[in-house]
Formats: structure tokens, C-alpha cells, sequence
């Protein structure tokens, strides 16, 4: 995706004095670790989502705690708000800065600190990237469960932000479910660790509470994740099918028969077209849609799984079913998976990602209806998702160049999440909120859901510094967007009052 205009939802005014937070910036950090040139600033002025783009005050590239903490105290004192940011690969504008604020960029906590095969655990920091832990462990017969598509790149500090997940979530579970330990900074440069090394931890979910967060309430510093034995098994299957229902409706069946894939992917026609031409993953072009289906474990275990998931593709009209012979096919089944995103980049000037999850029951709908508003719309949509669990990701392809298809765009992505949430399901399965949702939260939360959140907020962060702007609407934006909350699939009652 181009970048396209300056955006940024946060329109407060903050009383300090941008020459005095620079003097005091600069005064703590190493010459070469404060950018404050515009060329310099403008490398930082979008995530993933580069839709949106804006150019931060200042940027802050600290290679210790102890400088930012001064950052957070000379910025807390100030009044100044800070954006933290790891590899920049959020899909939802998350870290996108703020014109007024520092951009605290931890691209150099990058250092995998231990690596404990006893334990089965790796202390990191923030700025690590994801793949890099598996790779560490790999040599102990160990791995980081959690694999988005963008592992190679995506740091585990922003997953944790996100709460990523991956391919293999379905079985393995999101980043929530693979953090043992966090250890952050707050607004104010307290240092706190969350968490535990115990397998059972008392007390309120605060490290729940961080995943996910966005953030909002403290800058990660440390991280220690779960490492899981390497399966002696793994098997892959490829399915393809004649339409995306009869696809839909074998995942159904699957998991409803009791076998929880290590991971299950669905791809439609055009997004495996797309893979196929980038990657040449050796998929049927044919196909109206595929599935991968992986099954890992010991050997016993596999092969039954794979003989009665074999059974079920067949049941549901599969018109081929082919299992990868080796490790070098399931590396390639794989990547064509991994690089649809890319893929579908070389085949429209423009797209925008979408994330919503919805009950597996309910695909069939689903997909029915974004076919509907594509055409509505008069925006093509190519479909990549997790189908395990739900998570979709459909692709809507625009040219930015085009006046008005952006925010036609939008506006059409933003229709796909509130039908997420009208058949039961949420606006996001891992790419959080950011800016790309915030509208949507209206639709999905109540007022006094809405007004928790804030003070949640509020308890970490008193002056909502951190982050501003982002992943909680307040209520006078939801009055203004119009939003009704829609709960557990069904549609607003006709007579509940608007806020």
C-alpha cells in the first residue's frame, strides 16, 4: 500500500515546550540515538497500515532501560505523549506516530538475553524478532510457537502489543497463551515486572491485561515466552475444492470431529493465484478455494489424524487431496501461504488488510455477504484466513491514485467488521485496533464497556500519554460515528437508545 495523506485522530493540544523536551532528550541519549531532522523523521512516519502516515516531533532510539526510562520521565514531566515502536509491521495503524509527540523506537533492544532448555523458556527483549527465537531454541530441540505471516520481520515486543497469533494458533494458542513474564516501564519510567516463571500465577490476569494493549499502559522491556519441544512429526496436507462453501463447511467438520490441526488455512482463488505466481507454491489454479491442514505430534497420533481428516476433505467433495512428501513440499505449501500478503501487492497498485473473527458456522454468510458488498462497492476482495479459528483476513484492492477509493475503501472494510460482529464474532482476531477500528469498537462495546476501558486507562496512564488516540473511542466519537452495540449475533433492537 501507498502512503497517502497525514492523518492522525488525536487532536489535543499539549502545553509543552517542543525546544525544551529536545534539550532535555538530547541531554540523556547519545547523539546518534535522537533524530529530530525531518528526512530523519519521516522513515518513521507509518506502520504497516501506510495508509495513514504522519511525521512524529522527535524520535528516540534508546539502547537501554535506564535511557528510556529518562525518556518517560522527561516526557511525563512535560506532558509530551510517546509512541513506542518496535519492527513497524502493525497492519492497524498502532504505532503510528503522533505530530506531537516522541516516537520511542526500540529497534536496538533487539538482543536475545538466555535461552534455558531446561525450563524451556527465552528471556528476550522487546525489539527481537519473532523467527529469531525459534532459531535460537532450534539447536535444543525447541521452538516459539506463535508464527504470524510476518515472523520474519515482526518483533516480539509488538506482538505482545497486538497479541499476535499466527498459522499455528489454532492449536498452540496467540502470544497471550505463550507469554510466561513482562517487564515494562510505566508513563512515569517505573520499572514492573508482570507475571510469573511459576505454571500458576494468583491474582488478577495482569498479564492478560498487557496483551493486546496496544501500548497504552506501559513500554515492554523484557519479555520471557514458553519454548515448546520440536513435534517429531508433522504432516501437511492440501485440499482443493470445487467452491469456498464446500472449503468452509469441511473445516467445520473437522474440528467438530474432535482433530485440532496444529494449523488450518484457507486461501480462495485469487489470493492462491497470486502465491502461485509469486512463489510457485505448486497449488491447483483451479481450485475455487484450498485448505492447509497440518497435523504434528507423535508418529501414532499423526497418522491416525490424517487418515480420518483425509476422510472428512473427501466427504466434503475435496476434488484433490495431496499430503507433501517431504519437508521441502511443506515448506512450499507453506510459503505460498506466508507470502499471500505480498502476493496480492504485485497485482493491485493498493490494498487494505482487514481482520475480523467470526464463528466457523457462519463462513458460508459471511463470505456470501463480502461478495455482495465487493460488488456494492465495486471493490474486488481476495480472501486469506486462519479458517481454524475463524480469523479473516479478506484484502480489499483500491487504487489510492483514484479520488475517493480510499475512503470508499474504508468504508467498506469497516462494513466487513460490523458484520463480523453481528454474526457473533469481533472486529479483530490479531491485528488490533489501532486507528484502522476504533470506529468499530462503537459497534462491538457498550457504554459501560467503553467506559472500563478508559479506566483501565487511567490507572496506568493518569494523563493518557502513551499511545493517544488510539484503540479506545470515547463516547462522544461513538455518538458521532452513530454506533448501536451488537452482542452475541444479534442485530440491534430497533428501540436501544444511541450514545
Amino acid at each position: 500500500m501507498r502512503a497517502t495523506a497525514l492523518y492522525h485522530p488525536d487532536d489535543t493540544q499539549y502545553a509543552f515546550d517542543p525546544a525544551e523536551l529536545a534539550r532535555r532528550l538530547q541531554a540523556v541519549l547519545p547523539a546518534e540515538s535522537l533524530i529530530v531532522d525531518e528526512a530523519g523523521r519521516r522513515a518513521y512516519e507509518c506502520d504497516g497500515l501506510s495508509a495513514y502516515r504522519q511525521i512524529p516531533l522527535l524520535v528516540a532510539l534508546p539502547e537501554t532501560v535506564a535511557q528510556v526510562q529518562a525518556v518517560l520521565r522527561i516526557c511525563s514531566e512535560l506532558g509530551a505523549p510517546v509512541v513506542a515502536r518496535g519492527s513497524g509491521t502493525s497492519l492497524s495503524g498502532g504505532s503510528l506516530p503522533h505530530p506531537q509527540g516522541v516516537l520511542l523506537a526500540l529497534g536496538k533492544f533487539n538482543r536475545i538475553l538466555e535461552i534455558d532448555p531446561k525450563r524451556r523458556i527465552a528471556r528476550v527483549q522487546p525489539g527481537v524478532r519473532n523467527l529469531a527465537i525459534s532459531q535460537a531454541a532450534a539447536p535444543y530441540g525447541l521452538y516459539y510457537a506463535p508464527d504470524p505471516s510476518s515472523q520474519i520481520a515482526c518483533s516480539i515486543g509488538g506482538n505482545v502489543a497486538e497479541n499476535a497469533g499466527g498459522v499455528h494458533c489454532l492449536k498452540y494458542g496467540l502470544t497471550v497463551h505463550n507469554v510466561l513474564q513482562v517487564t515494562m516501564l510505566t508513563i512515569e519510567g517505573e520499572l514492573v515486572t508482570i507475571g510469573s516463571l511459576a505454571p500458576e500465577q494468583t491474582g488478577p490476569d495482569l498479564l492478560g491485561l498487557l496483551h493486546g494493549s496496544e501500548g497504552m499502559l506501559g513500554v515492554i522491556v523484557e519479555i520471557v515466552v514458553k519454548l515448546l519441544p520440536l513435534p517429531p512429526v508433522t504432516k501437511t496436507l492440501l485440499a482443493a475444492f470445487p467452491t469456498v462453501q464446500q472449503a468452509g463447511d469441511a473445516v467445520a467438520a473437522v474440528i467438530a470431529a474432535g482433530v485440532i490441526p496444529a494449523g488450518m488455512e484457507m486461501m480462495d482463488n485469487p489470493a492462491l493465484q497470486a502465491a502461485e505466481d509469486f512463489v510457485q507454491a505448486g497449488y491447483p489454479r483451479d481450485a475455487a478455494a484450498i485448505l492447509l491442514v497440518e497435523l504434528d505430534g507423535q508418529a501414532e497420533e499423526v497418522d491416525a489424524q490424517l487418515e480420518r481428516v483425509h476422510a472428512l476433505l473427501q466427504e466434503h467433495q475435496a476434488s484433490e487431496i495431496r499430503l507433501a512428501r517431504d519437508d521441502a513440499e511443506r515448506a512450499r505449501f507453506w510459503l505460498g501461504r506466508k507470502a499471500a500478503f505480498p502476493a496480492v501487492g504485485r497485482i493491485s497498485p493498493d490494498y487494505y488488510c482487514m481482520d475480523g473473527t467470526i464463528p466457523r458456522k457462519h463462513l458460508a454468510y459471511v463470505l456470501q455477504r463480502m461478495n455482495e458488498m465487493s460488488r456494492e462497492y465495486g471493490l474486488p476482495v481476495v480472501n486469506v484466513f486462519h479458517a481454524g479459528d475463524g480469523n479473516l483476513h479478506p484484502l480489499i484492492l483500491y487504487d489510492v491514485s483514484k479520488p475517493g477509493e480510499l475512503e470508499r475503501t474504508e468504508e467498506f472494510g469497516g462494513k466487513i467488521l460490523e458484520l463480523c460482529v453481528e454474526v457473533g464474532g469481533t472486529i479483530t482476531g490479531e491485528h488490533g485496533v489501532g486507528m484502522e477500528k476504533i470506529n468499530q469498537m462503537c459497534v462491538q462495546f457498550s457504554p459501560a464497556e467503553i467506559t472500563q476501558f478508559h479506566a483501565i486507562k487511567r490507572a496506568f496512564d493518569p494523563r493518557a500519554l502513551l499511545n493517544p488516540g488510539k484503540h479506545i473511542p470515547t463516547l462522544n466519537r461513538c455518538a458521532e460515528f452513530g454506533a448501536m452495540p451488537v452482542h452475541g449475533g444479534q442485530l440491534p433492537h430497533p428501540n436501544l437508545e444511541r450514545f
